[in-house]
């Protein structure tokens, strides 16, 4: 039987040798990171609101590898308020994709983001200017690239204000890691895993008010207050990209 003429046969079996996790690496004497921002250099920020038509208002943000979606529905009658009250009730829900992390097939509901974005913005909504209704805002991480919590916070502020809620100011997040000696801001996933400590921020920048503050793991004062800085530095910069982004689309010609 004469032979087939053809490719040679290549293998693609796995390697059963686990790379062992590295820690970023740090230029101290340049500032330079491993992905070559500078320690206090932000990833670049793209936000766009009415990325979701079927509701109410929506937003979709993309920091470096970190991309998020966040759509609100309401206000809507709320079921669960049988007697009538004062202020309106805000529902919130993080959840992940099944491919947003390395390890494939884990999307679920993250309850503990869901409670932070919920006391993040909780302070930034006029809650009485829709009494016994009830607003709910869905954010899905569609990829998870370090800092998730502070873009899922601005996205969520952002399509707040692209469903015409009415709020205080728009909520700018930002968080910062301390890995060894260094305050890296806008960590990414390596730096995190690697951090010794973790601070987040959330601002409203018109009323010079802070939302929230999480601290985790040991600082020194001085440290924490170097850490404080650099967020709220970086939160007026970010919420002015947020009010470009509602101005232009505010600008941009309806399409009919």
């Amino acid at each position: 039987m004469s032979s087939r003429a053809g490719t040679t046969p290549s293998t693609y079996s796995p390697s059963t040798q686990k790379k062992k996790p590295q820690k970023p690496t740090f230029n101290d004497s340049n500032g330079v990171r491993s992905d070559g921002r500078g320690f206090y250099q932000c990833r670049p920020a793209y936000l766009k609101t009415g990325a979701v038509s079927a509701a109410g208002g929506s937003a979709y943000a993309e920091f470096g590898n970190t991309k998020v979606i966040v759509s609100v529905f309401g206000p809507r009658e709320s079921k669960k308020a049988m007697m009538y009250s004062n202020v309106g009730r805000l529902n919130c829900s993080v959840s992940y994709t099944p491919f947003a992390t390395q390890v494939r097939g884990q999307g679920s509901e993250h309850k503990e983001y869901s409670s932070v974005l919920h006391k993040a913005l909780e302070g930034a909504i006029l809650l009485e200017s829709f009494p016994k209704t009830t607003v709910d805002v869905f954010a899905l991480v569609m990829e998870s690239g370090g800092s998730d919590l502070p873009v899922i916070i601005s996205c969520a502020s952002l399509a707040l204000a692209d469903a015409g809620i009415m709020m205080y100011d728009l909520v700018a997040a930002v968080s910062l890691s301390c890995v060894g000696p260094s305050l890296v801001i806008d960590p990414v996933l390596e730096e995190e895993r690697w951090q010794d400590g973790s601070l987040m921020l959330t601002y409203m920048p018109c009323r010079s008010e802070v939302t929230q503050l999480a601290v985790n793991g040991e600082w020194t004062t001085p440290k924490i207050h170097e850490g404080m800085e650099l967020c709220l530095d970086a939160c007026k910069k970010l919420a002015g990209i947020m009010r470009s982004c509602l101005k232009e689309e505010a600008d941009s010609p309806s399409i009919q």
